[in-house]
């Protein structure tokens, strides 16, 4: 994967934090910094950890599935978008949550996480064979879901609810996760390695 790669795939994996930091911010009502950035620090933590406990996982397993690693990088991508797409089309429930206890902000990060723990699965099955070519994404993918928790908070608190209706981040975030599928299995599929 290159930069921009790595870039839109952050992106993908940080929509459900950013939804999640939105209601947070609806809910605040207020600025509440030292919340917003320690949600928002659990938010980059898990969402950069996962993909590394699902990439150390498979990476044992890699030249086992080789033939046909971009198969299921494409298929656990694809699925994790169209699940992402079809969310964005169902009602949204009242969230019922107090954004302000540690042990919220906590399950609400491994909760939003769990599907990056499959990013780091493809991440195995596209060639990261060393912690070293890990650290990037890992970075980047942290780093930009810190920042759209606190984007997130935000905005929930400046325009409330009507934001999340407004932008689909699951819509976007799963459309942006299918293209990074089909791209890898068009570049294994036609050479372009």
């Amino acid at each position: 994967m290159n930069f921009l790669d790595i870039l839109l795939l952050s992106i993908a994996l940080a929509m459900d934090c950013f939804t999640v930091s939105i209601i947070s911010g609806v809910i605040l009502k207020e600025m509440r910094w030292g919340v917003i950035t320690r949600m928002s620090f659990f938010f980059g933590l898990f969402q950069a950890a996962m993909p590394f406990i699902g990439w150390l996982g498979t990476k044992h397993f890699a030249q086992y599935i080789e033939a046909f690693d971009h198969w299921i990088a494409f298929g656990l991508l694809a699925f994790l978008g169209i699940r992402m797409i079809k969310e964005s089309f169902e009602d949204d429930e009242d969230k019922h949550f107090n954004p302000t206890k540690i042990k919220t902000q906590l399950v609400l990060a491994v909760a939003t996480s769990i599907d990056a723990l499959a990013v780091g699965i493809s991440f195995a099955c596209t060639g990261y064979t060393s912690i070293g070519e890990l650290c990037f994404p890992l970075w980047a993918i942290g780093i930009v879901s810190f920042l759209f928790g606190i984007i997130g908070n935000l905005l929930g608190i400046r325009f409330g609810s009507s934001i999340r209706k407004r932008l689909k981040p699951d819509l976007f975030g799963g459309i942006i996760l299918i293209i990074i599928g089909v791209k890898i299995l068009l570049s294994h599929l036609l050479g372009y390695h």
